[in-house]
C-alpha cells in the first residue's frame, strides 16, 4: 500500500505484534549441506495451516538485491528464487496448502500507478547514467584516476510485468520447481500447491484475499484454519484483518536501514558519484582489496500477528454507552476504512493526513467522538455509509487549518534544530587531522599495528601545518577579503557552500497561510476555488475511489475499468454533500489483456519486451497514441523534499483510443505473442502421498473435459472446479527443466491439473465476520503491554517464538568470558599449577628434598633467550618448562603436576599422567633451583593474564 510510514508507526504504537522468526539453518556434514526436514515441527511452537506467497515481494529482492552482488544472469535469478521460497517454507511449514500468487493484470486504478513508477524508474535510470558519464569525463580531463568502466548488461526490472517473456519462463519455471518439492521433500508429501501465475488477472495479494473468501463461503470450510502470508506491503495487514480470521499471521522480512554503498565511478567507501574527486586508492594493509567490503549478512524474518494487533484494537476502539449496539467486527472495518485516507495504491492521500503526524490517531479520536451521532458504522461488508463518512469528514476539515500551521512550526522547528547540530559538528570539528601512519584509527581495530616510517620528517609537517593555520591572515581584521573588493554589507562574503542552509524546493501553496485553499486548486488544478463544479466533481471522484477501494478488499474487483481521473486528492472541508452521491459501478467489466497492459505501462525506454509493431506506436511520431509516452515529464514535489516522493505529472491513457490503436497492429502477433497475451488461471499440485492424487489422476485417464468438483474430503476442505491441463506434469513423465544447471525430474510422481475457486453470482456478498464454530485465541497481551513505554520504561525487546512463557535461555558476562577466552584460560590455569609447583619445591623440608649432586636447569635470570622463527613467544611458565625439558635426564620423565615423582597409584588416579612411564619409586631425581624472583614474574604474569580475560 502506498504508506512508506505505516508499518513503522504501526510496529511502535502495537509493538507485541512483532515476534521474530526462529529459523533452523542447515547443517553441513565432510562438505555437504544436509537438507532440513521441514515434516519436524515448526521450531516456532506453532503449526500453520496455509502458507501464501504474494510473489512479487520475492521476485524483486531476488532478480536485482540492495544488499548483495546481483546475480548474473536468469537462471541464477531462478534459483536465488528457488531458494528464497525454500527459506520462507523451512520457518512456516505449512501442513495444508500451499499458494503462490504472481501479479497479473491489474485493475485501470492500479495501473496508473504501475504507469507512474515505470515512467519514473526509466526517467532516474537514464538521468543517473548521464551524470555518471559527465562526472567520468570532467575527472579524466582534470586527471584524475578512475578504473575501467564496467560493460554489463542491465537488468531492467519493468520486464516483472504480466506480458514478458521473463514473466513466462518464470512460471515454467515454478511449476519445475513445486514439481521437485513434491517428489524430494517429506515436508511436502501431504500438501496441496496452487500456482497462480501472471497470465492470471488480479493483483497477487488479491487473488489469495478472493480465494480465502470464497473457502469461507464453502460449508466444509474450517474456521480454526491457522493462515500465514508472506509480503512486504502495508496493505497486507488491512487485507488480513478483513478476513475475520482469528488465526492468521504476516511473515515478512525484518526491516534494516539501507547500507552504504561505493562510488559508481571509483568503487572506493564514503562519497556518492556527485562527490567523486578520482582519487586513486591509498593501500591501507596486506589484504587491503577486502577493506571495503561489507560482510553479506542474511535476511531475518519478523512474524505479524494479526490476533495480537485484534487484541489492541479491541482495547482502544470498545466504546461505552453508545446508542447501538457494539460490535468490534464492524468497528475494525471502520478502523480499516479510516487508514485508507492517509494513502493506499489507487487514491492520493488528503492534503492534511500525514501517517508521520499522527493521522489515524486524529481519525480514531474524532471517529470516537462523531460515533454517538452518526448512528452505526461507517461501513458493513465492504460497503461505504457516506452519510456517516460525511460527519467524520467535516470534523477533520474543521480543524484542517490548525493541523496545516502546526505542521510549518514543526517543520521550522525541525530546520532550527538541524542548523544547530551542523553549527555545533562544525565547532567541534578538530583544525587538524593527522594522515598517513598517524591517522586516529576506530576503537577495536583488530590489524596489528605498522612500524613508524620518518618520524622525524612526520613530526615537522605537522608543525609546519599548525603553523601555517595559527598565522593570522593580514585581511582578517578589516573588512577587505583577500581579493581587493570589499563586501557590500561592510562583510566578508561567505560562499554559498560554506551557508548552514540547504536549498528548499518551492512551496506556492503556503498551507499555513491564509487564502492556502484557492492557491491549491488553482496550483494543482489549474481552475479557481470558487468553481463549485469543479470542486463537487473532483469530491465524487474521490468518494466513488474510497468506495472502490474497500469493495475491493472485501468483495473483489468491483470494476476492473474504474480509476481516478486526478492527480491530487482535495480538501476533508470539502466533503460536503457527499450523502447523495452516487457509488454504484459498471458491471461486467473485463481486464485488460497482458500486452495490453504493458502498452498502458510501459515507457518508451522499455519498448523492447513488446512486439516490434507494437513498440513503433510508442515512439513513431505519426502515431495516432505518441502523446502516451513523453520522453520526460515534470515531477511535482507537493511539499516534499525528495523526487521520489513527489508526484509524476503523466497524461492519463484514454482506452479507447489505446484499443483503436492496438486493432491495427493485432494480426503482427506471432502465436507465441498470442498465448503470452490470453488469460490464463490457477494450477493445482499434489504429489503421490495425497489424497486427491489418485483422483485427478484417474481424471486423465477417462480424459473426462468437463469440470469436475474437488471431494472436499480428499482435500482439507478445500473446494472448486477441476479442468485438465494441457501442458500437465504427470506420473511417470520426464519434467524438463527450463534452468540449465538442474537436473531434469526423470523419476517424477507428481500431477498437476487446473483449478477454478467456487463461483458466485454478481451480486453476492461475502460477510464480513468471524464464522460460527471459530475459536478466539488465548490472549496474549499482559497489562504492562497497555503501557507506550512498555516493560516500565526499558526499551522494548521483540519476543522469540509465539510461547511469550518460555523461559528465554541466555548467557551472562562470565560465560561469553569463557567461550571467549578459551586458550588464555588454559594457560592461566597452567600458569598457576606451575606456580604452586615451585612454591611446594622451596618450601618443601630438607630431608625430602634432592641430593644436590644432580644440578638443575640454570637459572631465569642466567638463561640466554633463545627464540626460533614462528615460535610461540615464552612467557614465565612456557620458559621454565621448556628449561625443565631441555636439562632433564632421558631417563627421568616421571614428574607429577607439583614437581615430586609421581607414586604409582597417583598415575593411575590423573587420566592426564596415564601412558607416561615415569621413575621408580626411591630413584634419583634431577634438582631444580627455584629463585624468588622466577616465582613473582611467573605469578605477576599469571594475575596480568587473569586481568585480561575478564
Amino acid at each position: 500500500m502506498g504508506v512508506p510510514a505505516f508499518f513503522r508507526w504501526l510496529s511502535r504504537k502495537y509493538p507485541s505484534i512483532i515476534v521474530n522468526c526462529v529459523e533452523e539453518k542447515a547443517k553441513e556434514c565432510n562438505g555437504v549441506k544436509v537438507p532440513i526436514d521441514t515434516s519436524k515441527p515448526n521450531p516456532n511452537e506453532v503449526e500453520f495451516d496455509n502458507l501464501y506467497l504474494d510473489m512479487n515481494g520475492i521476485i524483486h529482492p531476488c532478480t536485482h538485491p540492495e544488499d548483495k552482488p546481483a546475480p548474473k544472469n536468469e537462471d541464477e535469478m531462478m534459483v536465488a528464487i528457488f531458494e528464497y521460497i525454500d527459506r520462507i517454507f523451512n520457518i512456516v511449514r505449512p501442513r495444508r496448502l500451499l499458494y503462490m500468487a504472481i501479479d497479473g493484470v491489474a485493475p485501470r486504478a492500479k495501473m496508473n500507478q504501475q504507469r507512474s513508477r515505470r515512467f519514473r524508474a526509466s526517467k532516474e535510470g537514464m538521468e543517473a547514467a548521464e551524470e555518471k558519464q559527465k562526472i567520468r569525463q570532467e575527472i579524466l580531463a582534470k586527471g584524475g584516476f578512475l578504473p575501467p568502466e564496467e560493460v554489463k548488461e542491465r537488468f531492467d526490472s519493468n520486464c516483472i510485468t504480466p506480458g514478458t517473456e521473463f514473466m513466462d519462463n518464470l512460471a515454467k519455471c515454478l511449476r519445475y520447481y513445486i514439481a521437485d518439492r513434491l517428489n524430494s521433500d517429506p515436508g511436502w508429501q501431504n500438501l496441496t500447491v496452487i500456482l497462480s501465475d501472471a497470465s492470471a488477472p488480479g493483483e497477487g495479494e488479491h487473488k489469495i484475499m478472493d480465494y480465502i473468501r470464497r473457502q469461507r463461503a464453502q460449508p466444509n470450510h474450517d474456521p480454526n484454519t491457522h493462515h500465514c502470508l508472506c509480503g512486504a506491503d502495508a496493505d497486507l495487514i488491512m487485507l488480513g484483518l478483513a478476513t475475520h480470521e482469528p488465526n492468521f499471521t504476516i511473515i515478512r522480512e525484518e526491516f534494516k536501514p539501507n547500507k552504504p554503498k561505493p562510488c559508481a565511478l571509483c568503487n572506493q567507501m564514503g562519497h556518492e558519484v556527485k562527490d567523486c574527486q578520482g582519487l586513486p586508492r591509498e593501500k591501507q594493509g596486506k589484504h587491503d582489496q577486502f577493506a571495503d567490503t561489507l560482510p553479506i549478512s542474511e535476511q531475518e524474518f519478523i512474524f505479524i500477528r494479526l490476533c495480537v494487533l485484534r487484541e489492541y484494537l479491541e482495547r482502544e476502539l470498545t466504546m461505552a454507552s453508545l446508542p447501538f449496539t457494539f460490535d468490534f467486527e464492524r468497528s475494525v472495518d471502520d478502523w480499516v476504512f479510516m487508514c485508507f485516507f492517509v494513502g493506499n495504491d489507487f487514491l492520493p492521500h488528503l492534503p492534511s493526513l500525514e501517517i508521520r503526524e499522527g493521522a489515524i490517531d486524529r481519525l480514531v479520536n474524532i471517529y470516537k467522538n462523531v460515533v454517538h451521532k452518526t448512528g452505526g458504522y461507517l461501513t458493513e461488508s465492504g460497503f461505504v455509509n457516506l452519510q456517516r463518512v460525511q460527519m467524520i469528514m467535516l470534523a477533520v476539515g474543521e480543524v484542517e487549518d490548525s493541523i496545516f500551521k502546526k505542521r510549518k512550526d514543526d517543520d521550522d522547528n525541525f530546520k532550527r534544530r538541524q542548523k544547530e547540530k551542523r553549527k555545533r559538528l562544525k565547532r567541534d570539528q578538530p583544525s587538524f587531522i593527522p594522515g598517513g601512519q598517524f591517522s586516529p584509527q576506530a576503537l577495536g581495530n583488530r590489524s596489528s599495528p605498522q612500524a613508524i616510517c620518518n618520524p622525524r620528517q612526520a613530526a615537522f609537517e605537522m608543525r609546519m601545518h599548525d603553523r601555517q593555520n595559527s598565522t593570522t591572515s593580514p585581511f582578517s581584521n578589516t573588512n577587505m577579503p583577500p581579493n581587493g573588493s570589499p563586501s557590500p554589507g561592510g562583510g566578508i562574503k561567505r560562499k554559498p557552500e560554506d551557508s548552514d542552509s540547504e536549498p528548499e524546493p518551492e512551496d506556492n501553496i503556503r498551507l499555513w497561510e491564509t487564502g492556502w485553499k484557492q492557491r491549491y486548486y488553482k496550483n494543482k488544478f489549474d481552475v479557481d476555488a470558487s468553481d463549485e463544479k469543479f470542486r463537487r466533481k473532483v469530491v465524487q471522484s474521490y468518494v466513488e475511489g474510497l468506495c472502490w477501494v474497500l469493495r475491493y478488499y472485501y468483495q473483489g474487483c468491483a470494476s476492473w475499468n474504474w480509476y481516478y481521473p486526478f492527480h491530487y486528492a482535495p480538501f476533508a472541508s470539502d466533503f460536503e454533500g457527499i450523502a447523495d452521491m452516487p457509488s454504484d459501478f459498471e458491471k461486467g467489466s473485463k481486464p485488460f489483456k497482458p500486452l495490453e497492459q504493458l502498452m498502458g505501462v510501459f515507457p518508451a525506454a522499455s519498448g523492447n519486451f513488446l512486439p516490434p509493431t507494437w513498440r513503433k506506436l510508442m515512439t513513431d511520431p505519426e502515431s495516432s497514441i505518441i502523446d502516451f509516452y513523453p520522453e520526460d515529464f515534470a515531477i511535482d514535489l507537493n511539499g516534499k523534499k525528495y523526487a521520489w516522493q513527489g508526484v509524476a505529472l503523466l497524461p492519463f491513457v484514454d482506452e479507447r483510443r489505446l484499443r483503436a490503436a492496438l486493432e491495427e497492429v493485432y494480426p503482427d502477433l506471432t502465436p507465441e505473442e498470442s498465448r503470452r497475451n490470453s488469460l490464463g488461471g490457477d494450477v493445482l499440485f499434489v504429489g503421490k502421498h495425497h489424497p486427491l492424487c489418485d483422483f485427478i489422476v484417474e481424471q486423465y485417464k477417462t480424459k473426462n473435459t468437463e469440470p469436475v468438483d474437488i471431494p472436499p474430503e480428499l482435500c482439507h476442505g478445500i473446494q472448486g472446479k477441476l479442468t485438465l491441463n494441457d501442458n500437465a506434469v504427470l506420473p511417470d513423465q520426464v519434467v524438463e527443466s527450463p534452468v540449465p544447471m538442474l537436473r531434469d525430474l526423470t523419476q517424477n510422481s507428481a500431477v498437476s491439473i487446473s483449478f477454478k475457486d467456487p463461483q458466485f453470482a454478481e451480486d453476492f456478498v461475502f460477510k464480513a465476520t468471524v464464522l460460527p464454530g471459530a475459536k478466539k485465541p488465548a490472549p496474549v497481551l499482559k497489562p504492562g503491554d497497555w503501557e507506550k513505554t512498555n516493560n516500565d520504561g526499558r526499551p522494548w525487546r521483540p519476543q522469540l517464538g509465539f510461547n511469550r512463557d518460555r523461559k528465554p535461555v541466555h548467557l551472562d558476562q562470565s560465560a561469553f568470558r569463557t567461550l571467549g577466552t578459551a586458550l588464555e584460560f588454559d594457560l592461566l590455569s597452567l600458569s598457576l599449577s606451575l606456580s604452586l609447583s615451585y612454591l611446594a619445591i622451596l618450601f618443601c623440608p630438607p630431608d625430602l628434598r634432592p641430593q644436590e649432586s644432580w644440578r638443575g636447569p640454570t637459572p631465569l635470570f642466567q638463561q640466554t633467550p633463545q627464540r626460533t622463527a614462528g615460535a610461540t613467544p615464552l612467557l614465565a611458565w612456557n620458559r621454565m618448562l621448556q628449561s625443565q625439558n631441555q636439562f632433564q635426564p632421558a631417563q627421568y620423565q616421571g614428574l607429577g603436576p607439583m614437581g615430586y615423582p609421581q607414586r604409582p597409584e597417583d598415575r593411575m588416579d590423573r587420566g592426564r599422567q596415564v601412558g607416561k612411564q615415569g621413575p621408580r619409586w626411591g630413584e634419583p631425581q634431577p634438582t631444580l633451583q627455584v629463585t624468588w624472583a622466577a616465582v613473582h614474574e611467573n605469578a605477576t604474569e599469571g594475575k596480568m593474564l587473569l586481568e585480561r580475560s575478564r
